[in-house]
């Protein structure tokens, strides 16, 4: 593209270019939040919070994980603004993966104790933890001799 190109961009008008830079939106999306959720007072609280924000079309609340779950085209950073705001709690993105997805095994002090069942910190993201959850070379290399997706692995049993 020239720069005349961009010029007459500029200086061009057409209803249809001004009315897709005019209707931005969000994109639908799924917004975790993790906040503490102690009586069924909380729980209404947390949920009438977000119930009424533009763009929201579902909201789940489970108070055993301690967790919101928020369904709709909104921007996560306001969700999670309006939740700590309207209800006065600290709030905090879902910082967990199922244990499933967690590609080495468990690392003592990397993961939090206090996930609900099923789930641990997502330890590769924080820069804290970051090195006791990934493997090094050395563990990689002995892990895999003996795994079953190792064509080469030793068949001793």
């Amino acid at each position: 593209m020239g720069i005349l190109d961009h010029v007459t961009e500029l200086f061009e008008w057409s209803p249809k270019r001004r009315s897709k830079k005019l209707k931005r939106k969000n994109q639908l999306q799924t917004v975790e939040i993790r906040i503490k959720i102690d009586c069924e007072g909380c729980k209404r609280r947390v949920k009438k919070s977000v119930q009424g924000m533009k763009g929201v079309t579902q909201v789940e609340v489970e108070p055993k994980k301690h967790k919101l779950t928020v369904t709709g085209y909104v921007e996560p950073n306001k969700v999670l603004q309006r939740v700590r705001y309207r209800t006065g709690k600290k709030a905090e993105f879902w910082p967990y993966v199922p244990v499933d997805l967690i590609p080495h095994p468990y690392a003592p002090g990397a993961y939090d104790k206090k996930a609900p069942p099923g789930y641990v910190r997502n330890a590769l993201n924080d820069p804290q933890y970051a090195p006791l959850a990934r493997a090094s070379l050395f563990e990689v290399k002995y892990m895999t001799a003996f795994s079953d997706d190792n064509p080469n692995a030793c068949q001793v049993m």
